[in-house]
């Protein structure tokens, strides 16, 4: 199922702990992460996927969903930031891992992959940031990415503490 309203991506967000970072980076300056400390940051545990790296400050990487899988589990929810005509074998992986969440990146957008995940029911999320979402139900962003001025040192409540 496409997710496409602001109160079911905040309902995904909330019931989700686990995230595989596909694509994650050791740079500060690349998207990928500052989206990794800042779910970190806020209550999830975030597992980064990538070859390119033994570690990024401190997490373990992985080169792979399927080594991921193997030590760690199943992740809650898969977030992709890799180029398009990567996500063909991805989806594939990720439905063969039997993870049920993908959220796709701006820009990681590849028709016949999107359809696939959707044909195969995963619960899925494209074309959005996964951390601009999140601050902007927390009260800290609208839903173009732009500060409210909103400032408080109070944070939403998590669904655990509910």
């Amino acid at each position: 199922m496409i997710v496409r309203t602001a109160a079911a991506r905040r309902e995904l967000l909330d019931r989700i702990r686990t995230v595989a970072i596909v694509g994650a980076s050791a740079d500060p300056a690349r998207p990928s992460y500052f989206v990794l400390r800042y779910l970190a940051t806020h209550g999830y545990d975030v597992w980064p996927v990538t070859p390119a790296y033994p570690c990024i400050d401190g997490w373990a990487c992985y080169p792979s969903l399927t080594a991921l899988v193997a030590e760690q589990g199943r992740p809650d929810i898969v977030d992709v930031f890799r180029r398009p005509d990567a996500l063909p074998g991805l989806v594939e992986e990720v439905i063969a891992l039997g993870i049920r969440n993908l959220w796709l990146q701006y820009g990681v957008v590849h028709e016949a992959a999107i359809r696939r995940a959707d044909e195969a029911g995963l619960t899925l999320v494209v074309d959005r940031c996964m951390k601009v979402e999140h601050a902007r139900f927390a009260g800290g962003l609208r839903s173009q990415g732009f500060n409210t001025g909103l400032v408080t040192a109070r944070r939403r409540a998590s669904a655990s503490m509910r």
